[in-house]
């Protein structure tokens, strides 16, 4: 399509500046718009790189853009400032369109799109950003923005100043030790790794090195920015250096006094009254609890939220309080908003001017129902606990061993037969402690001063000579102010001692029966021991006479002779005096043993019944096996005890040899074991700890007294017997026992 030039075209029906160029870039035809916005005919519109119809300043960016794209043949966009009618120069984004025909460009379109209200709206946001900027460089703090995950995207010069370090060396951080301190490394990762998980603000300290190696603490606060769905785009973090605060904290120390007073009498409701005792402020915190307006409480309206049966009271105090002049406290019930009732303590303090006028009364109600509910419960359980003391006939004490002084419950004045409430010094007690029990006394003292717990059983001797044997408990403790005290327990055990000691009499007793029973079994056995040095004795003393009677006398061989009968006479009386400690009745007496040496005795004395009975014995001791501490024959009446079992348990067996196996080894670091193995009929393993069970038996003829009796032997010794079936035929019964040290 041709176009005269001048006249009108279809571009001037077009809502906007539209223009038309020739393929060299020459203006052609523009749309009225055009000519009434820059107030300027075409052919002064074709000046326009001159003639300031364009910025000036802009002529050099858009002038050589222009030639370019005319050149080229491709389309321009660029944007520039157009002077208005009125010498006003706008905004415009300027666009370039070639239209071709044949494959050669026949004219060019060109559009004017008005974005002056754009730019200086991004102008205006550049100028933002730029104050935001400085501000943000001004700020005496270190300023940091981070991505959703943590790392840098931007940090303030103060920043980079600080660590004296690139972004690009710091955009890792906090992970960075060479950052933060070692000790705060840890923590600071950790709140900032649940602070981006949780998406929360932040709010920490730690230390931070300076690029001079100095740490300095500062705050770190971090706050997310969401984008309108809500999603965080970015963090914000202002690190605040408060090295100097914290340093200025220690300096505080010294006050630290008055803020605690202060802190004390700070209550949760805080209130205040004019000089006749008329309440003229009361804090939102009181206002909420109460659930009423101030206007309901001014005055003496208060009272309406105080519990009817305190109110008098109440009353009563303040007035009295007022006459005085004074600062007083004391205790009411307050309803709370959901018509609950709790106990507050009610404190108030004069405030006075400089000539020691009373102006004002300050006062605070603090919340103590949990205390008064504590309370409750303590004298309850304080009550409870006197009668568990008196039932048990357990007393307590609590001894502070900086002061010596002492706290003793009621029971612990019965059990000692004192004047509940008079005063208990360490002499005292010691006059009523049994004299052979002082040095107990004495080591409890001295364990005591040295923090060490202990327990022991000792006797008191009244004043009409009665004996009571006390169970002491007593362990050291600190209290809340750090004193060191001894708290403990005292039992008056002397019932359970008198039936102890009974029933070790009975068991004494038991135990020789048991014994006397085991002789009657080993009779063949002894008898076999006794008679074979007996038949040397008698052998030996008729060569002797034969040789003395011979002429001449054979005086060297008598002698050899005498010699012999006289060995034999002292290995039968060795057998009689092990018979006779074995079987006598004697009180336990508690030495060093030998478990290898005393078991070989036993089995000297059972090898007869064990031979003719075709049990084949075998030993395993251990040769470096240490002593026990113990009673020789109560030891051995369990060893006695579990050979014959085990020689019983074979009388049946025919199908294998009879095997008896009887062996000690070192069970740990403080016990020894010793064990019988047999090659019987074993046990049932569910059956295992009847065994022990008095009068509990397997045996046709049994009494079911041994193993009860040996289990009570072993405990004695604070060891442990038990039994178990072999992985083959027989069982095999075994005892521990501490050994000596």
């Amino acid at each position: 399509m041709e176009i005269e030039r001048g006249q009108p075209s279809e571009i001037d029906g077009i809502p906007g500046l539209v223009a038309i160029m020739t393929p060299d870039g020459e203006i052609d035809a523009a749309n009225p718009q055009i000519s009434e916005y820059c107030g300027q005919s075409l052919e002064g519109l074709r000046q326009w790189t001159a003639n300031g119809t364009v910025h000036p300043e802009d002529v050099p960016v858009v002038a050589p853009a222009f030639v370019q794209s005319i050149a080229s043949g491709e389309p321009y966009d660029f944007e520039c400032r157009i002077r208005r009618f009125d010498g006003v120069y706008r905004w415009f984004q300027v666009r370039g369109l070639p239209f071709r025909e044949s494959g050669r460009i026949a004219r060019w379109y060109v559009l004017l799109t008005d974005i002056d209200e754009r730019k200086r709206a991004e102008d205006e946001l550049h100028e933002r950003e730029r104050q935001i900027r400085l501000i943000v460089e001004s700020i005496p703090a270190l300023a940091i923005v981070t991505d959703p995950v943590g790392r840098h995207a931007f940090v303030n010069q103060r920043v980079l100043d600080y660590y004296g370090k690139s972004f690009e060396e710091i955009r890792d951080w906090p992970i960075r030790p060479d950052l933060l301190h070692p000790d705060d490394l840890a923590h600071a990762n950790e709140v900032v790794a649940r602070t981006i998980a949780e998406d929360t603000p932040y709010q920490d300290e730690y230390r931070l090195r300076r690029h001079d190696g100095t740490y300095r603490w500062f705050e770190g606060r971090g706050l997310p920015y969401r984008d309108e769905h809500g999603r965080i785009q970015n963090w914000y973090v202002l690190l605040t250096d408060i090295d100097d605060r914290k340093r200025a904290e220690q300096a505080l120390a010294a006050s630290e006094r008055n803020l605690q007073l202060i802190i004390d009498t700070t209550p949760a409701l805080i209130w205040s009254a004019n000089t006749e005792g008329g309440a003229d402020s009361i804090n939102r915190h009181y206002l909420d609890y109460v659930g009423l307006p101030l206007e309901r409480l001014q005055h003496f309206g208060w009272a309406a939220v105080v519990h009817p049966d305190d109110l008098d009271r109440l009353f009563e105090v303040w007035k009295s309080l007022l006459s005085a002049g004074t600062a007083g406290q004391t205790e009411a019930r307050l309803r709370r908003h959901d018509g609950v009732y709790r106990w507050f303590l009610f404190r108030v303090q004069p405030l006075r001017d400089e000539s020691g006028r009373i102006v004002k009364w300050h006062g605070v109600n603090i919340d103590i129902e949990d205390r008064k509910q504590a309370e409750d419960e303590l004298r309850q359980s304080e009550a409870f606990l006197a009668q568990g003391e008196a039932v048990s006939e357990t007393g307590s004490f609590l001894w502070n061993l900086g002061t010596d002084g002492f706290r003793w419950s009621e029971q612990l004045y019965r059990i000692f037969e004192w004047e509940p409430g008079s005063e208990v010094t360490i002499g005292r007690i010691a006059e009523r402690v049994h004299p052979q029990d002082l040095p107990d006394v004495e080591e409890m003292v001295r364990r005591a001063r040295a923090g060490l717990d202990t327990e022991f059983v000792r006797r008191l001797l009244m004043p009409d000579g009665r004996i009571k044997y006390l169970h002491f408990v007593a362990r050291f403790a600190r209290d809340s102010d750090g004193q060191s005290t001894y708290l403990g327990s005292v039992q008056d055990v002397t019932d359970r001692r008198v039936a102890e000691e009974a029933l070790d009499k009975v068991r004494s007793e038991l135990a020789h029966a048991s014994r006397t029973m085991s002789l009657g079994v080993l009779t063949a056995s002894i008898a076999h021991e006794v008679n074979q040095p007996l038949s040397g004795i008698v052998t030996n003393s008729s060569t002797c006479l034969r040789m003395l009677a011979a002429e001449p006398a054979n005086l060297e061989g008598a002698r050899s002779t005498a010699q012999r009968t006289l060995r034999d006479a002292n290995r039968a009386s060795d057998v009689i005096q092990r018979l006779r400690i074995m079987f006598a009745r004697k009180e336990p007496v508690t030495e060093r043993i030998a478990l290898n040496e005393a078991a070989q005795e036993v089995l000297a004395l059972s090898s007869s019944e064990l031979r003719d009975s075709g049990i084949t014995v075998r030993t395993d001791f251990d040769l470096a096996l240490p002593d026990v501490i113990g009673d020789r024959v109560q030891l051995q009446q369990v060893m006695l005890n579990l050979v014959l079992n085990a020689a019983d348990a074979m009388k049946e067996t025919t199908d294998r040899p009879r095997d008896l196996t009887i062996f000690t080894i070192r069970e740990n670091e403080r016990e020894v074991r010793l064990s019988v193995r047999d090659s019987g009929p074993g046990i049932d393993p569910e059956n295992a700890a009847k065994l022990f069970e008095a009068f509990y038996t397997t045996k046709i003829k049994g009494m079911g007294v041994g193993l009860s009796i040996s289990r009570s032997i072993i405990e004695s010794h604070a060891g442990r017997l038990w039994a178990m079936p072999n992985d083959g035929p027989g069982a095999t019964f075994s005892f521990t026992v501490p050994y000596a040290t």
